[in-house]
């Protein structure tokens, strides 16, 4: 396995590679919802590239960049068991030099949900990734449906500007109790870890409602905040989102390929989650 640290080396090793290569990015921390990511782009390309860079631009002004969880080492060495081939680890400031002020922004899709709570959130995320994948020159690049936003707006940008790769959709990976993996989650004391996964609840208690028949979404979301509510280590619920899948405009009434998503507060960390209703 390589360790790239400089975009002119990527650039360079990129040149040599026959095949098709595969992208995962990510800020590091991994945890088996990032390794799956990984076993799906070796087990569809030739080759697989794996990016850690805790990205600054994503970071609103009140979050802390510097507090987020770093550990390259433990990274590199759950990544060398599922054999990546390249792992990309730029600095910040080989990434954004001195002088950058080039920057996508993917309008619309990005004023809601994480987008509202998060202003410029996505403008980071879309910048650093249309860089990344300038970069690598992948053909596909994989992210988890837990950041369903997320893939929504780069599948977006990827249209829009006609890029030349497929971005791969891969399912959530949950805990045994259904709680979504999240490096979040390191942050939780045993009785939030234990609280939290009443995210999971209400997203089957909407799958359940969808299933017998319910199309109000105005009554799925009120059923899923009080069960949420129910939880008294809940701090604060962001919100709960009942909307289409591709626009992310809530809906009127519940229709297939729904995507049900919630942020909750709980304890220090702020936990994301979503079902599409099949």
């Amino acid at each position: 396995m390589k360790v790239i640290e400089t975009i002119a080396e990527m650039k360079r090793v990129r040149l040599e590679l026959p095949g098709s290569v595969a992208l995962v990015p990510t800020m590091g921390y991994l945890h088996d919802g990032h390794l799956e990511l990984v076993r799906r782009a070796k087990a569809e390309n030739r080759w697989g590239v794996v990016s850690i860079f805790v990205n600054p631009t994503q970071f609103a002004p009140h979050e802390d960049y510097t507090a987020y969880l770093r550990d390259i080492p433990r990274d590199l060495a759950m990544l060398e068991k599922v054999n990546a081939d390249m792992v990309f680890i730029p600095s910040a400031d080989e990434m954004y030099r001195t002088g950058h002020h080039t920057w996508v922004n993917v309008e619309q899709i990005t004023d809601r949900l994480e987008g509202e709570i998060r202003p410029g959130h996505f403008r980071g995320v879309a910048t650093v990734c249309n860089k990344l994948f300038n970069i690598v020159q992948p053909a596909r690049a994989y992210f988890g449906q837990k950041d369903a936003q997320q893939l929504v707006v780069i599948r977006r940008m990827v249209s829009d500007l006609n890029m030349n790769l497929e971005v791969v959709n891969v399912p959530t990976v949950r805990e045994a109790d259904g709680l979504a993996m999240s490096s979040r989650n390191t942050y939780l004391s045993p009785d939030e870890r234990r609280a939290a996964v009443v995210l999971y609840h209400a997203l089957k208690l909407a799958q359940k409602m969808w299933s017998q028949g319910d199309r109000d979404p105005h009554r799925m979301r009120h059923e899923m905040i009080k069960l949420i509510e129910e939880e008294p280590l809940v701090e604060k619920i962001d919100y709960v989102s009942v909307a289409d899948s591709e626009t992310l405009e809530e809906l009127h009434e519940v229709s297939p390929r729904a995507l049900v998503s919630l942020a909750v507060k709980i304890g220090r960390p702020r936990l994301i989650d979503n079902i599409v209703l099949e």
